[in-house]
């Protein structure tokens, strides 16, 4: 029997129209081709597959070689990555699906084998962050950043619009900026990454600065109505915090809705685990802007449910359950049993834990 709940009724989205409130979180999978940084053979399969979400929101993807963070994850900086995407999107496409690319520059959270040259990764300030990265076949410790020169901050910025381009002309309904989990713009945020004392450091609006103009980039080349961004206030994903986060994020937020960004996307709580790790008053952002409001982490059928009817969210993302469940929109309908997910397979690999999840459909009759 099918349940009823505003997540499965359709919503307005700028100018696209979302079968229901279910939006696929971006999840990095480590897929693409080595060398290339093209989706690999099986991402317009995997995306495909779970093209009956509302929106579909890519794994993040580097906006530059210097962006990149992570072995084997894809690109929006060359041709042969648009072709690649595009036969993503074309596939999405043909099945009804909606697909944003979320665009990624990680900063400091890099390791000096990805970079061009060995070249030391780039962050507001020097200062190396306690975290890990996934690199030539298993887990390192990050490299020591070096700090962006003031001259070199508008090239970043350009990375953003250039990537926006290339992910309209490979089929993309919009894009999201990541400007979440740690990486380059939230490294900038936040005080316990910035110790600048230039003009992108100090204060909360030097701070916010460059997650500003990075999306007020990105709206000029894709318009607001195709422009989301994912923030996350309080996580301590990638070793980032700030001391006064809700001035902080009031701040940025009343910036991007006077952008009139079409949706805001949040990370509420920690990347991945508890959502009461710090207060924050999420309605507040929810107040101050001006679009969508995307709930993320930790959601559930019943909890969803429940911040839909407060009118608390407009979508809600589910990250892991649509990595082992490509049918998840209909298992919720049914509130049929969800797979389990396979954490080995999550980071690199072929289609074993990306496309041989089954569908209920394709579920063997007991």
């Amino acid at each position: 029997m099918s349940r009823s709940t505003k997540l499965f009724e359709t919503y307005k989205l700028g100018p696209i129209t979302l079968a229901n409130r279910l939006v696929m979180a971006p999840l990095t999978r480590n897929r693409a081709v080595p060398g290339t940084f093209v989706p690999g053979p099986l991402a317009a399969d995997y995306y495909a597959q779970r093209a009956s979400a509302g929106l579909l929101i890519t794994e993040a993807s580097q906006v530059s070689q210097q962006g990149q963070g992570y072995q084997d994850t894809p690109g929006i900086y060359s041709k042969e990555q648009v072709a690649g995407w595009r036969k993503v999107t074309d596939k999405v496409h043909e099945r009804g699906g909606k697909i944003f690319i979320q665009l990624w520059h990680v900063g400091r959270i890099s390791h000096v084998d990805l970079q061009a040259n060995g070249a030391a990764p780039v962050a507001p300030s020097a200062i190396r962050a306690k975290g890990k990265t996934f690199v030539n076949g298993g887990f390192a410790d990050v490299s020591e950043p070096r700090a962006l020169e003031l001259s070199e901050i508008p090239g970043i910025i350009d990375d953003f619009k250039r990537a926006t381009k290339n992910a309209l002309d490979a089929g993309f309904d919009g894009v999201e900026i990541h400007g979440a989990n740690g990486y380059l713009l939230e490294q900038f945020a936040k005080d316990g990454a910035n110790k600048r004392t230039d003009a992108y450091g100090g204060s909360i609006e030097n701070r916010a600065k460059l997650m500003l103009e990075v999306s007020k980039a990105v709206v000029a080349e894709a318009g607001a109505g195709r422009t989301g961004i994912r923030i996350s206030p309080v996580t301590p994903a990638n070793d980032v915090s700030d001391s006064n986060p809700q001035a902080l994020y009031d701040h940025i937020v009343d910036g991007l809705s006077a952008l009139k960004l079409v949706y805001l996307h949040v990370v509420e709580g920690a990347t991945g685990g508890p959502r009461d790790i710090a207060p924050f008053d999420y309605a507040s952002l929810r107040n101050r802007f001006s679009g969508a409001y995307v709930a993320n982490n930790g959601y559930d059928f019943e909890l969803a449910s429940k911040v839909l009817e407060a009118n608390a969210a407009d979508l809600i993302a589910f990250g892991k359950p649509f990595i082992s469940n490509p049918d998840l929109v209909e298992r919720l309908k049914q509130g049929a049993a969800l797979n389990d997910w396979d954490k080995n397979t999550f980071y690199g690999g072929g289609a074993k834990g990306y496309t041989d999840y089954l569908t209920l459909a394709a579920e063997p009759a007991e």
